[in-house]
């Protein structure tokens, strides 16, 4: 089976709870759980794949301590591994710089090489500008506690059948 490294940074909680909502959809030696804030990017090195979720904070920021360990991955703790990301923002009291935080994060492990699986469309949301847009689609799943808690539950789902069969290292047929 292979290790999935669910790396985190959580301000309120929100992200730490989807985080641990996305554990209980594996078996339990599939995933391990990792608040950045706690942990270093060495612990990539031992995972076949990844997920990483953040909030975005004040105007369109990422949480410090995903800040700093961002700014230590390095492209061999990447290399060869799919990796999913999430984002929550809200989308009503910040509309122009929803989600930031994860459209950062993309770009920062793209320069390193990153390969990415997961976007996620656009439509539900109601918000002016996002730099997690890439052609119309977010570059991960997004989810809005504040103002959308009611379609987390579907959109969770919905995303990981998309990602899960990419995550365990299962043969996707198309």
């Amino acid at each position: 089976m292979a290790k999935i490294g669910l790396f985190y940074a959580t301000d309120t909680g929100n992200t730490r709870k989807i985080a641990k909502k996305i554990r209980k959809q594996f078996a339990e030696d599939e995933i391990e759980l990792f608040d950045v804030a706690k942990t270093t990017p060495e612990a990539m090195l031992d995972c076949e794949a990844l997920i990483i979720g953040m909030p975005t904070l004040g105007d369109g920021e990422l949480p410090e301590p995903l800040a700093e360990f961002l700014g230590k991955v390095e492209a061999s703790h990447l290399e060869g591994k799919p990796i999913a990301l999430f984002g929550l923002g809200d989308q009503v009291g910040y509309p122009t710089e929803f989600v930031d935080a994860l459209g950062i994060t993309y770009k920062k492990l793209k320069k390193l090489g990153a390969r990415f699986i997961g976007s996620w469309s656009a439509e539900g949301y109601e918000f002016e500008k996002s730099k997690a847009l890439r052609d119309g689609e977010f570059v991960g799943l997004v989810l809005d506690q504040d103002n959308q808690a009611d379609l987390t539950e579907d959109r969770l789902e919905e995303w990981l059948d998309l990602v899960k069969p990419e995550l365990l290292g299962e043969a996707v047929a198309g």
